[in-house]
């Protein structure tokens, strides 16, 4: 079996890039000792300023935030995170007391009515300087920096601050090993052609590093407007880990950069909810065929098998309403079977095509009753015409021109003595004769011509009365005989090109079941219910006896019934169909579906949807495997619509593998134990009591992982769901 390739992309995430020198200011002392006789010789100092940017960042050092500015969606499952174009910016500067890995930035989630100076979390923020920041010009505790450490042309620079009040400060702020914990570098570069597991590392392209910082907080399940800050806690680290309380004015922080967003509703049902649910469905096994499956029973006599096997095979009970005015029930099917249709046997009389509804229905002597399904095709077929005005006019139109063009096939061949060809029947000899006239000899003979005129040329005109006798007494019998030779109609087709292609085009839409009413694809909702996938197969039959219904329309005679052929040769429908039935269809439009037959990627031909919520999709050949993919956003963080993670590798050669959902026990509360108390919803990294951070180097049997360990645990994968034709 041929195998699938994919690219493959490589993505490497560090833990930090820490600076040969953070930004501040330094001094260098030198000492000189004279080995050889103990003197020493002058000390010299040597001061030096290392400049980062410190109040401000600039805008250029954004490259992405998620969720994206000014968004609306279910965001309760993940943490917001910010992208930053230069690597090693949040570790520029060191928090005095915490450990080189610790940023001196975090990302703070506040939301309605958090921020006293922003109730409505719509990113209003106070510009001041930085002169009247640490002149506490407005309310709240600055950054305890020393005027010493501030540059002297930093004092009228601009920055954007908020107000933060301190039980909210202490409620949501990392800890310095949490916040060490929620910073790493992505390297995203291109597909690496040439490097493969077992090799040592490359070293990574410094363009294609990227600084993330994660967010701690998840926004409200209940919907509500969001604002996130990149605060700076240069100057506030005091306040980490609880070892000194904010002052009751709160803390006037430094927004380094922000956004705002939206969080709707949260229902609790999200892709992978969705997508599971098409697979299991009410019952454990569910039938996954297109049909009202009846269970089968051992007390049930021959009408009640028959029954069963026909649902069983795509139909529906209708009810039915003969000619006579009697009321009974009937069998309807589509043209979407559950098993594969039996072709259809010939006409007695060698006809290939139907001629009226009545000839398309299938009559159950031993049971009574009617199979209705091609007759419903049939008239389906004759009213799709009928309310097309435009193709209803290209029908008649085609039919005129081709009864006219057989006229002149028997009429050639009887006074020609030879077959007709394309170009006769359209009558480009005689046009091509008379341009000939027009230019021979300067005109000369047209006008020669035009001087002959009269009493020979009338003559003439009545000596012919043969040809009109024989062309009078072609009748139908005859006209039919001549478009009866194969090779006739190959030529009748050529010539009628231009008259035969709309109506031709029109027809050819019905393979694809275009303009079929989604109840006659689907006669039973029991079939298709809300939040289900079926399988099936498509009858060739059903298509061409509604094709068979357009053609009828306007049909006078029996030559007319004949000519029908050369616009009913239409090709077979697609053999197999997926039908959907799921909120999945409007609100994840952009989901992956790949269907496969064996290893084989099998393309759709054609893609339909019905309403709001059924998509209907149709393949050139029979698949075996269909499967759903959530559609990538990019990379994000944070846990699955059923409130785990996905355990990876993190080391080795398979380092990334997936290992399993965390935690594995639904009894834990899955995600919700390792959230802090306080009904904020921050996420305990590394904090006291049932924290997570932990509890994942538990489950990789005791590591202690780092921040590019973490991170690769809580990036959310797009979820997946396979499904297997029965």
């Amino acid at each position: 079996m041929p195998r699938i390739h994919s690219v493959e992309h490589r993505m490497r995430l560090f833990d930090h890039r820490i600076p040969s020198l953070y930004a501040g200011k330094h001094q260098i002392g030198v000492e000189q000792t004279l080995d050889a006789t103990g003197a020493s010789l002058p000390d010299h100092e040597q001061r030096f300023d290392v400049r980062e940017l410190r109040f401000t960042i600039v805008d250029t050092d954004v490259h992405a935030c998620y969720p994206l500015p000014g968004a609306s969606g279910t965001y309760s499952q993940i943490l917001p995170h910010i992208t930053l174009d230069t690597p090693a910016l949040p570790w520029l500067r060191r928090l005095p007391g915490t450990d080189k890995s610790v940023p001196w930035m975090a990302l703070l989630v506040f939301r309605e009515n958090e921020l006293p100076d922003d109730p409505q979390a719509l990113g209003i923020v106070d510009v001041q300087t930085v002169r009247q920041l640490l002149d506490r010009a407005l309310p709240g505790q600055p950054p305890h920096i020393a005027p010493e450490y501030v540059f002297d042309d930093e004092w009228e620079t601009a920055c954007t601050t908020v107000h933060v009040p301190g039980p909210l400060f202490t409620a949501l702020a990392p800890g310095s090993a949490e916040m060490a914990a929620l910073a790493h570098v992505r390297e995203g570069g291109p597909p690496d052609a040439t490097h493969t597991r077992g090799e040592e590392e490359p070293e990574p392209h410094p363009d294609d590093l990227n600084a993330v910082v994660v967010a701690n907080r998840f926004p409200a399940v209940d919907g509500s407007m969001h604002v996130v800050h990149l605060v700076s806690l240069d100057g506030f680290e005091r306040y980490l880990d609880g070892a000194t309380a904010p002052p009751a004015e709160g803390l006037r922080m430094v927004s380094l950069w922000s956004w705002t967003f939206e969080s709707v509703y949260d229902t609790g049902v999200g892709f992978g909810d969705l997508a599971h649910n098409l697979a299991t469905g009410p019952d454990s096994q569910p039938d996954l065929l297109l049909r009202r499956r009846l269970p089968d029973s051992s007390q049930a006599n021959a009408a009640q098998d028959e029954m069963r096997a026909r649902l069983n095979a795509g139909a529906a009970a209708v009810p039915h309403w003969l000619e006579s005015g009697e009321r009974s029930f009937g069998f309807y099917r589509g043209p979407l079977t559950a098993e594969r249709a039996q072709p259809l046997p010939a006409p007695a009389d060698g006809r290939s095509r139907l001629e009226s509804a009545g000839e398309g229905l299938i009559y159950l002597e031993q049971y009574g009753v009617f199979d209705a399904g091609y007759a419903a095709a049939f008239s389906l077929g004759r009213q799709l015409c009928l309310a097309d005005e435009a193709f209803r006019t290209a029908l008649m139109e085609f039919r005129h021109a081709a009864r006219s063009a057989v006229r002149r096939m028997a009429a050639h061949g009887t006074a020609a003595g030879r077959a007709a060809t394309a170009q006769d029947l359209r009558g480009r000899q005689a046009r091509a004769a008379f341009d000939q006239l027009l230019t021979e000899g300067g005109g000369g003979r047209f006008r020669q011509t035009l001087r002959s005129t009269g009493a020979a040329p009338a003559a003439r005109r009545t000596a012919g009365p043969g040809l009109r006798t024989a062309q009078a007494a072609m009748g139908t019998v005859a006209l039919r005989s001549t478009f009866a030779d194969v090779n006739a109609r190959a030529v009748l087709r050529d010539a009628l090109g231009d008259e035969l292609e709309p109506v031709a085009a029109w027809l050819a839409r019905l393979p694809l079941l275009e303009m079929i009413p989604f109840t006659h694809l689907v006669p039973d909702p029991a079939m298709l219910p809300a939040e289900s996938l079926r399988f099936a197969y498509t009858d060739p039959g059903w298509v061409r006896a509604v094709v068979d219904g357009a053609l009828s329309v306007g049909v006078g005679h029996a030559l007319d019934a004949d000519l029908n052929a050369l616009a009913a040769d239409v090709t077979a429908p697609p053999p197999c169909a997926v039908l959907m039935r799921s909120d999945l269809v409007p609100h994840w439009p952009k989901t992956i579906l790949t269907a496969f037959a064996g290893d084989d990627v099998i393309v759709p031909v054609h893609r339909t949807v019905y309403g709001h919520d059924v998509l209907m999709l149709l393949y050139p050949e029979v698949i075996d495997t269909f499967t759903l993919a959530e559609p990538p956003q990019g990379l994000h963080f944070g846990f699955s619509d059923i409130g785990t993670v996905e355990l990876r590798e993190i080391s080795g050669p398979n380092v990334g593998a997936p290992l399993g959902e965390f935690p594995e026990d639904p009894a834990d509360d899955r995600f919700a134990r390792f959230l802090r108390p306080g009904g904020h919803d921050v996420l305990n990294v590394a904090g006291p009591g049932d924290a997570l951070l932990p509890a994942l180097g538990t489950a990789h049997e005791g590591a202690e992982l780092s921040s590019a360990q973490f991170a690769l645990q809580m990036i959310k994968a797009p979820q997946f769901q396979e499904f297997t034709r029965p």
